[in-house]
């Protein structure tokens, strides 16, 4: 984890082109008890990127009936990650607070579903 003064190498406008950061809406919030860490196992629906799954671990500050209906950032072009006897299938992006537990990053008005993030 980085300090908010740190800053990362220097990436070519390409490079960031590359990565596919896209608006979803959570449809389904169910506990993930296999998980190592306290999750959530989320489906989301991303528009004509179609429905997607994602393990995210955003149980301190979030229910699971909270999370139905919100729109989320995700990274759609990472590939599948086996997250125990789940597949995820997107990365859902946040950031951490003060303890380290996650805040979802979300757009700030209602957007539709798989907009692309500039």
């Amino acid at each position: 984890m980085h300090a908010p003064s740190e800053t990362m190498e220097t990436i070519t406008w390409q490079q960031f082109e590359q990565t596919d950061i896209r608006v979803g809406t959570i449809l389904e919030a169910n506990d993930f008890p296999e998980a190592r860490r306290p999750a959530y196992k989320l489906t989301i629906d991303l528009g004509p990127l179609g429905i997607k799954k994602s393990s995210a671990q955003i149980t301190r500050h979030y229910t699971k009936e909270a999370l139905v209906g919100t729109q989320v950032l995700c990274v759609t072009n990472l590939g599948k990650k086996q997250v125990g006897k789940f597949m995820s299938e997107v990365l859902v992006t946040g950031f951490s607070d003060e303890n380290g537990d996650i805040i979802l990053a979300q757009p700030a008005g209602k957007v539709p579903n798989g907009s692309k993030l500039h």
